[in-house]
């Protein structure tokens, strides 16, 4: 960002923007993705979005970093240890579609459309990291033990099908589809349970 807000006044300015923005990547795609539409959109003046974003692709990353947070904190909610393998897939699958369905078009142009930064391609980035290791921990607290080197793997094998999942069916636009999520689940389900058994008797 050009500008840091620092007050509350301009932090929701950013917020509205950043808002605007994914309505109008959902709606329209990339070809209607411009700052002038974003500014109109957002009730803001193009001065006013210029002043913290510089151009559209920074507020692209703007947007693709909110997207990400949102998603991060709908798992952070999910107490691992506290519920059965079945009924945390359940609350994951719950969970991250929720997240994705708030801007129903937004992943698909996120991943196909807009260009991204070096930051969001890095697999060292704060929140790959935070990230992969959700999964991990989860694995291993199933599996009544600290994670270990094979539960990092694990769980990288368990985001990658997640994410595959989840990317693919917002792709087609298919991200409500319940008979989708019911395999989603069992998947889950079945790797954690299969996962600790496994690791636990390594």
């Amino acid at each position: 960002m050009r500008k840091e807000p620092r007050q509350a006044r301009s932090r929701a300015t950013v917020e509205t923007i950043v808002e605007a923005g994914a309505r109008i990547l959902s709606n329209e795609g990339w070809a209607g993705f411009t700052t002038n539409r974003v500014a109109e959109l957002a009730g803001v003046s193009i001065g006013s979005l210029y002043q913290y974003f510089p151009d559209k692709l920074t507020l692209v990353d703007a947007i693709r970093s909110q997207h990400l947070d949102d998603s991060m904190a709908a798992m952070r909610s999910l107490p691992a240890g506290e519920i059965t393998p079945a009924d945390f897939a359940v609350r994951l699958v719950e969970a991250v579609v929720a997240a994705h369905s708030v801007h129903p078009g937004l992943h698909r142009v996120l991943l196909d459309e807009a260009p991204s930064s070096e930051e969001y391609r890095n697999p060292e980035s704060k929140f790959e990291i935070e990230y992969l290791s959700y999964f991990a921990n989860a694995i291993a607290t199933h599996g009544n033990r600290s994670p270990n080197a094979a539960d990092q793997i694990a769980g990288r094998v368990l985001s990658d099908a997640i994410d595959g999942v989840i990317h693919n069916a917002a792709r087609r636009g298919a991200i409500h589809d319940q008979a989708m999520h019911k395999e989603l689940v069992r998947l889950i389900t079945l790797y954690l349970g299969a996962t600790g058994q496994v690791l636990g008797d390594s």
